[in-house]
């Protein structure tokens, strides 16, 4: 399998490591071992069949950028922090453009060319810049065939691109609005300008490092004519700066080469600001703006921004501008203008009142209008993105977007596992890993109480009460049985508006919460100390002393210097991680930087931070299944500017710690690290840019994302042998049975071939159809893989050029056999079923044994327009996987189960195998029959009419006509012949052969044990079934010997008489 990586994830950095200090000197950094030339790196080849499945759920995320076709109404594209998506059905439907050949998901903006829509421009790095749920991009994209592909243009140090205003005339001008790092002072914000299609830009306006173009648009009616809104501010990990002297409103009437700072009505000191040109009144322009006490809100000039006028200072209109502060102008009607906010606001009076438009979602961040037909738009928001055909009366689902953006993922021990996590901006969420119906839908999903930002914790083998959590420290358990949620919280205060240092706790937007994996009634919860309830949240008792750096000064109002911001704190714990050996050892990290570990229940805490973390953010911590000593810390420290990974391992308890973050791509951040449950040093890590796998323990890394877009990994867990993944923006992925990691060695990946042993597989129950939009089951049936250490032979020319060859009934090509206990083969996956290639392999055995050939003119329930039938479903039991790749072959056991979730004795189990078989056996008899007296009426009317061409003696002649006709009767009375088309069935009443198959179809769904009617049935058909072999049989010794004998004394050729044996595809035991 050939699997397309973009150029980020491909490329592997060997940055050198910190100088060689002890190992175990406490609190001493040592460095990764030197990388041998031996490095163990796995040949991508080997990894690329290990697919990755979205399971959903299929419910959006945010989006912070939406553009339209203008000449196709149902043409829409958004930008999600999951990537580019494209609809043309109006948001019926979206697909993924540009997942293999962007760098980052996160999009910031997008605009299509009016004069060229085919050319659409992709800015990266979301805009509406969070502290938590936000990522990062590297520059411009633009696509010329409506996004199949794209050139990556440059701008990398953009970090977040927040508008672009394409030339209605030209589709290679265009200007950027570069809003830059939002954590570090850079240069690179400002407006750039490109009259080349983006093969050069130029910095045509640039205040200072601090200040960052946050809107951009073009005055449709003249194009020379842009505005721009310029926003001074920054952010620390404890607070963000909306405002200052950079902000202001800007004009150009040279299409960007000059600016000139409008003021005049405006406020002096100003935040964030959206600016808007009405395409229908020429001079008059709208603006949104951040201010102090009443001079924020709507503002318009009706001069082309010479003068300002205040209209409307509503809250509404400006709450939370640092999220928020977006304007759109109707294209025909000058007083009709947008505004969205938490709400989305419309107003028809010039802007003096407003009313709402409902969507489906809240917090709005873009919205594009058709201009020929202002009904027509698209509203992206933080649920996803809609379309609506009457002007905001109505809007298409967000159902139907795989975006969801999650921080952390868990999952219980249920069959099938359930896959949980809290979805930022809507609710937690619980959802199977695999579909009664096939596929997971709608109805596979649910919330479990807590809210957008929690960590969800639970007993996993019986996961009743679920406890989630939600910012400012809410946290509440949820009862599945009674579908009843309780707030838990250690100190229920009202903390909105106030100050950390003011509350008893602070508590991150993302706490961790923990639940004992020794005593499922112990409860832990992480504010500034470790929280511990031993009575399911009742009460609980602080366990620790302030675990975090306790900064005074970095604990006041969120926001300033105009509008505060309250919901994400500092000096606060952002991870816990249980000893799962020890419930007296617990670890403890910190969002400044610093980790620590008790090993006494909370009596004592050890500062175990690893030097030289600085402030950066312990995000995950993971101890070892495999040694209590050794635990593993991924830290981010992108508040502090710095986007280099940073994966840490300790193997002494926290005294001395290695740097393993070598060999990982440079400036993509690293979130999680955790190590496989069964092979130890097995690592996976998530970072910015997708999943990479070490093999040593983290001395070497590589790219493990196959299939998986390039978008930020937030969590992962292996979970009963698979990998489960969380992401921000394109929701949970599963990647299933990692077994063959866990297998494979130098000698697997060298060996000609090598089948690795399959995990146990399950004979399922299923129902029903599928919902749309769903999100993918596992493989349903024996997932088997295999490596070979080179492509299967190829065709010779001397082969291809000779094309009246007999093909090779005894094979080399590769394939797969299926054997019993008793050595009989059940099943064979040929070449053709591998489709096999150089390095690993992957392919489904769906538990049934061969299929039944289809035989012409046959035709019956359930057997579609080809008229095949599915071989009968094997009984559990073990079985053995044969792998042949010429002269090489490697064996495996595998075991076949029935459903865990049913309860089958063991005599209805052997009874329904015993059933099972003898009805297909019956049905694959009957159609040989069919197939071989077929052949003996074939064979004599063509003799009759050859005598009769003769002038033969008439009783020759009749006798051979009565082949013929006893051939007939017996076809008459146990098909229907009149049936030539699979819907034919409901015509012609069924006969034998119909009732044959129903039979097999009916008793190879009762696995749990057959019915009294089914084996009544199957005892009459039986009869049935012998009555027709005797009559087969009959004509074989009656009319058929008569016509031989005959013809023998006349010396003519015999009819010959095929042997009747069933017709499977494959059996080489007949």
């Amino acid at each position: 399998m050939s699997v397309a990586r973009h150029p980020l994830r491909s490329r592997l950095t060997g940055c050198a490591m910190a100088a060689a200090l002890a190992l175990t000197a406490p609190g001493v950094l040592a460095p990764s071992a030197a990388a041998d030339d031996d490095d163990y790196a796995v040949d991508p080849a080997h990894l690329d069949a290990l697919e990755y499945r979205n399971i959903g759920p299929w419910r959006g995320g945010r989006v912070t950028a939406v553009a339209g076709h203008p000449d196709q109404p149902a043409t829409f594209y958004m930008g999600a922090v999951g990537g580019v998506f494209k609809t043309t059905n109006a948001g019926q439907s979206w697909q993924p453009v540009g997942d293999d050949q962007l760098n980052f998901a996160s999009v910031g903006a997008l605009a299509v060319a009016p004069s060229n829509p085919q050319v659409v421009v992709a800015g990266l790095g979301e805009s509406p810049y969070r502290g938590v749920a936000s990522s990062y991009g590297d520059g411009v994209y633009r696509s010329v065939d409506g996004g199949r592909n794209w050139t990556h243009l440059g701008l990398e140090d953009a970090r977040q691109i927040a508008a672009i205003g394409i030339d209605p005339a030209d589709e290679d001008r265009f200007l950027v609005a570069v809003q830059g790092d939002p954590w570090a002072e850079t240069e690179t914000r400002g407006v750039y300008r490109t009259e080349d299609g983006g093969q050069t830009f130029e910095h045509v306006l640039y205040v200072d490092e601090t200040t960052s173009a946050i809107d951009l648009q073009i005055n449709p009616a003249n194009p020379r004519i842009v505005y721009a809104a310029l926003w001074d501010n920054h952010r620390e990990a404890w607070e963000v700066r909306s405002g200052g002297p950079g902000s202001g409103l800007y004009k150009s009437t040279d299409f960007g080469r000059t600016w000139e700072r409008m003021t005049d009505g405006l406020p002096e000191v100003m935040g964030k600001a959206g600016i808007a040109p009405s395409p229908a009144q020429d001079g008059r322009v709208w603006a949104i703006v951040e201010a102090e006490g009443d001079a924020g809100g709507l503002y318009r000039s009706d001069d082309g921004g010479e003068s300002w006028s205040h209209i409307n200072g509503n809250r509404r209109l400006h709450a939370r501008s640092w999220y928020y502060m977006h304007i759109a102008a109707d294209p025909q009607n000058p007083d009709t203008v947008y505004v969205q906010n938490s709400s989305f606001q419309k107003s028809i009076d010039g802007g003096r009142t407003f009313q709402r438009i409902v969507g489906r979602h809240g917090d709005h961040h873009a919205l594009w209008i058709n201009p020929d037909n202002p009904q027509l738009m698209i509203d992206g928001n933080d649920g996803g993105a809609s379309v609506s055909f009457d002007g905001g009366q109505t809007w298409s689902t967000i159902m139907n977007q795989p975006t969801a953006q999650f921080y952390r993922v868990n999952a219980d021990n249920a069959f099938a596992y359930k896959v949980y996590g809290g979805q930022q901006d809507n609710t937690t969420v619980a959802i199977r890993s695999r579909g009664h119906d096939g596929r997971i839908g709608r109805e596979d999903f649910h919330s479990v109480g807590g809210c957008e930002s929690a960590h969800v914790a639970f007993d996993p083998d019986n996961p009743r009460y679920v406890y989630a959590g939600c910012y400012l420290g809410q946290i509440s358990e949820y009862d599945r049985q009674t579908r009843t949620t309780r707030d838990i919280r250690a100190y229920p205060e009202t903390a909105f508006g106030v100050p950390p240092k003011d509350r008893r706790y602070r508590f991150n937007w993302n706490a961790p919460i923990l639940v004992s994996a020794h005593d499922p009634q112990t409860l832990y919860h992480g504010g500034n100390m470790v929280l511990k309830s031993t009575d399911r949240g009742h009460s609980w008792t602080e366990i620790s002393p302030d675990l975090t750096k306790d900064q005074d000064d970095r604990q006041g109002p969120g926001g300033r210097p105009i509008t505060n911001e309250v919901s994400e704190n500092y000096n606060t714990l952002l991870s816990l991680a249980e000893d799962p050996r020890d419930p007296a050892v617990l670890w403890a990290g910190s969002d400044d930087g610093k980790l620590h570990v008790t090993r006494d229940g909370g009596d004592t805490w050890d500062d175990v931070t690893p030097p030289r973390l600085g402030d950066a953010m312990v995000n995950a911590i993971h101890v070892s299944a495999h040694d209590s000593d050794r635990v593993y810390v991924a830290a981010m420290g992108y508040k502090q500017g710095d986007y280099e990974p940073r994966l840490y391992r300790t193997e002494n308890g926290g005294r001395g710690w290695q740097r393993i973050d070598q060999g990982l791509p440079e400036g993509v951040v690293s979130r999680v690290v955790r190590e496989d449950t069964e092979r130890a040093g097995l690592l996976f890590a998530g970072l910015e840019t997708g999943v990479f796998i070490s093999f040593n323990d983290g001395r070497d890394w590589q790219p493990f994302d196959t299939n998986m877009p390039p978008v930020p990994i937030t969590d992962l867990k292996v979970h009963k042998g698979d990998l489960l993944v969380a992401t921000q923006g394109r929701a949970f992925w599963v990647l299933d049975d990692i077994t063959p990691l866990r297998q494979m060695t130098d000698d697997t990946r060298a060996a000609a071939a090598h089948l690795y042993r399959p995990r146990t597989a399950y004979r399922l129950l299923t129902e029903g159809t599928a919902d749309e939009e769903p999100g993918a089951n596992p493989p349903a049936g024996a997932v088997l893989t295999f490596s070979l250490a080179d492509d299967p032979d190829a065709e010779t020319p001397e082969d291809a050029a000779d094309d009246t060859a007999e093909p090779d009934t005894e094979t080399t090509e590769p394939h797969i056999d299926i054997l019993d206990a008793d050595g009989r083969i059940v099943r064979r996956l040929d070449a053709q079923a591998l489709k096999a290639e150089r390095g690993l392999n992957r392919v489904t055995w769906d538990l049934r044994a061969e299929a039944l050939k289809p035989v012409d003119d046959l035709w019956f329930v359930g057997g579609g327009d080809d008229g095949r039938f599915a071989g009968y479903p094997v009984a559990p039991g073990r079985y053995t996987v044969r792998l042949t790749v010429g002269d090489a072959v490697s064996e495996q056991p595998l075991d076949v189960a029935i459903d865990p979730r049913v309860t089958i004795a063991d005599d209805q189990l052997a009874a329904w195998a015993e059933m099972t078989r003898a009805a297909h056996d019956r049905v694959a008899d009957f159609h040989g029959s069919v197939v071989g007296l077929r052949a003996l009426r074939d064979q004599a009317q063509a003799k009759v009419a050859r005598l009769e061409e003769q002038d033969a003696d008439a009783e020759l002649i009749a006798a051979g006509q009565a082949v013929v006709d006893a051939v007939d009767d017996w076809m008459a009375g146990r098909i229907n012949p009149e049936r030539s088309f699979f819907q034919d069935v409901l015509n012609w009443p069924d006969k034998l052969h119909s009732d044959l198959l129903f039979q097999a179809l009916t008793v190879s769904g009762a696995i749990q044990g057959p019915t009294a009617g089914m084996a009544e049935r199957q005892a009459d058909l039986a009869d049935r079934f012998a009555a027709a072999i005797t009559a087969r049989d009959a004509i074989v010794d009656g009319p058929v010997k008569a016509f031989n004998d005959a013809v023998a004394q006349a010396r003519t050729p015999a009819v010959l008489v095929p042997a009747f044996t069933g017709t499977a595809a494959f059996d080489p035991t007949r």
